[in-house]
């Protein structure tokens, strides 16, 4: 396997940063007074997977690089959350939280799986 040199090489970035896209996009719809409410809570929640993948994978040792991962996980737990708590207030219809929440599940099975392979490689 060869090493990543770059977190933007990193599967699991680019997936979650095509979640920020569609987040983002499927939120402006999102009545006006959320704007400061749920709007901003799921875009930054989303925002912050990415984020911390990018930060985890520049730092210089692998279990800061595992704490990064877990903090991403948590995030995409609450986006996760989020999404649900718009399809509930009919923000979203569940045409396009099914979608989101399928995305959303392979971007957290490439963050598990970055992250059991890092434990492999700093076991051995």
């Amino acid at each position: 396997m060869a090493t990543v040199q770059r977190y933007n090489e990193l599967v699991a970035w680019q997936k979650a940063m095509d979640l920020v896209e569609e987040v983002y996009r499927v939120s402006r719809g999102f009545p006006k007074e959320e704007l400061y409410g749920l709007t901003s809570q799921l875009r930054r929640s989303v925002v912050s997977i990415p984020s911390n993948i990018a930060e985890g994978q520049s730092r210089a040792g692998s279990r800061e690089f595992l704490h990064f991962l877990s903090v991403a996980k948590g995030s995409l737990s609450e986006v996760e959350t989020q999404l649900m708590i718009a399809e509930r207030l009919n923000y979203l219809g569940k045409e396009s939280v099914d979608p989101l929440l399928a995305h959303a599940t392979e971007v957290g099975r490439l963050i598990h799986g970055l992250s059991a392979a890092i434990s492999r490689r700093t076991a051995n």
